[in-house]
């Protein structure tokens, strides 16, 4: 069978095309941006990639398309699939009907923390020879890939409120029917398809209303939005985390970063994660894979032991180089909260060593302008925030300036690049922000710091 699959570089979409590989299926993809890492994801696994939307894409005549979120009607590799009359699915619901449906499913979902919360339970399951199923919205560095089928009765999923389809307006996560759900927070995000917080609220009740009776649903006991979901009805034994608070499941910190903490069940020291991730949105997050990987028969001890072999995953405070006294991270950021909370855990790592933030505001809801006021805000950790202002983006980011007196706006790469090299002399952390690919400032930004203090 021959699968084709549009916009087959997303991380969602990448995925299932080394989930359908691995089902035997002859697969194919096209997309607008082929960079790596999904890039060289898809073509090491034998996935032949178009780059691009063009009607020829689909000369071969695939059995089934699936179309990823990110097109739309007018797109013209869309409507020939259209016009041809080609069988055609969502990839949430070609995964639930093809992977998912006689699996345990553990699905992660938030605002905040997905992918990295997906990540560590699939180690854990992993650690302890589960062998589990997992579709991560990034590349985990303990596995490698972003996707597998497993060979075992247990699936984990990031599970994402976006949308599934053009033709599907529904959540992805309302196809994917979890039996343990970890619900890590919800604010305000995704600003192209949800009018207020309110009609997302309605989506994750939706997913609530889908998780069995005898099934788990785990979330942190400070998330008042996740509180207001299940007061709309639930039906699932809920566990509540907190840190040094009241809670079934307690981090007691140790470190103020976040780097060591003792965790409680009902009281009682269960053990001690030490380990190189810091935030207490990572504490969070541990906790939740913890409690999770409980309800599936995994002791405590056993996943605290795991988690202390976990490496995170790339681009999420990732340290892509170390020159010249500056060290740089790769992160994923993109949410005020998200940048807020990254930016804190490395202060509180570092102390009165300098940081400056660099962010590229490229979601949907950055470039509609949604998060000004807390989009400054977030930055108040860094000793300097750099953001790039480019033609595209709809809004002059010299608004967040009335905000915070750390921000300053610039209009290149170039500029970035230079601003950058002059703060070097002073050493410290370098912070890129981006979701997607920061205009490929990477490697140019490595190479000027390096020529530093060369004639």
């Amino acid at each position: 069978m021959h699968i084709h699959i549009l916009g087959i570089c997303g991380t969602f979409m990448g995925g299932l095309a080394v989930i359908a590989r691995q089902l035997g299926y002859q697969v194919s993809g096209s997309d607008q941006n082929v960079y790596p890492p999904m890039s060289t994801q898809l073509e090491q696994q034998g996935i032949r990639l178009m780059e691009g939307y063009r009607p020829e894409n689909l000369d071969g005549n695939p059995d089934l398309v699936i179309i990823g979120n990110a097109l739309s009607r007018g797109n013209a590799e869309v409507e020939a699939v259209l016009n041809r009359g080609l069988k055609y699915v969502s990839g949430p619901q070609w995964l639930a009907e093809h992977v998912l449906h006689n699996k345990w499913v553990l699905a992660v979902a938030g605002t905040h923390g997905k992918t990295t919360t997906t990540s560590m339970l699939s180690w854990i399951l992993e650690a302890q020879g589960f062998n589990p199923g997992f579709l991560i919205g990034g590349i985990p560095l303990n596995f490698g890939i972003s996707a597998r089928l497993g060979e075992s009765d247990f699936f984990v999923i990031e599970a994402d409120e976006y949308d599934s389809a053009f033709f599907d307006k529904r959540s992805k996560f309302v196809h994917y029917r979890p039996r343990t759900a970890i619900l890590n927070n919800l604010e305000f995000d995704h600003a192209d398809i949800f009018p207020d917080l309110a009609a997302i609220k309605r989506q994750f009740h939706h997913l609530v209303r889908m998780i069995p009776g005898e099934g788990l649903i785990i979330s942190p006991a400070c998330e008042s939005n996740i509180d207001d979901v299940l007061a709309m009805g639930c039906w699932t034994p809920v566990v509540r985390t907190a840190i040094d608070n009241d809670a079934r499941w307690q981090a007691h910190l140790l470190d103020a970063d976040g780097g060591r903490f003792q965790v409680l069940y009902q009281g009682e020291t269960q053990g001690l994660v030490d380990w190189s991730l810091t935030g207490e949105h990572n504490v969070y997050n541990a906790l939740s894979a913890i409690v999770a990987a409980h309800h599936v028969g995994i002791k405590a001890q056993d996943a605290i032991a795991a988690l202390a072999e976990f490496k995170n995953v790339k681009r999420r405070m990732e340290v892509i180089a170390n020159i010249n006294g500056v060290t740089i991270y790769d992160d994923f950021a993109h949410h005020p909260t998200a940048i807020a909370t990254t930016l804190d855990g490395l202060r509180k790592k570092v102390g009165n060593e300098r940081i400056i933030a660099i962010v590229e505001p490229r979601s949907n809801t950055m470039k509609m302008g949604v998060h000004t006021d807390t989009l400054a805000q977030s930055l108040h950790a860094a000793d300097l925030a750099l953001l790039y202002q480019p033609d595209n983006l709809g809004w002059d980011l010299s608004a967040l300036k009335g905000f915070a007196d750390n921000i300053d706006i610039c209009y290149s790469l170039e500029e970035i690049i230079a601003k950058l090299t002059e703060e070097a002399h002073h050493g410290g952390h370098f912070v890129l922000m981006s979701n997607g690919s920061f205009g490929g400032i990477y490697q140019p930004l490595q190479a000027a710091l390096n020529n530093l203090g060369k004639p």
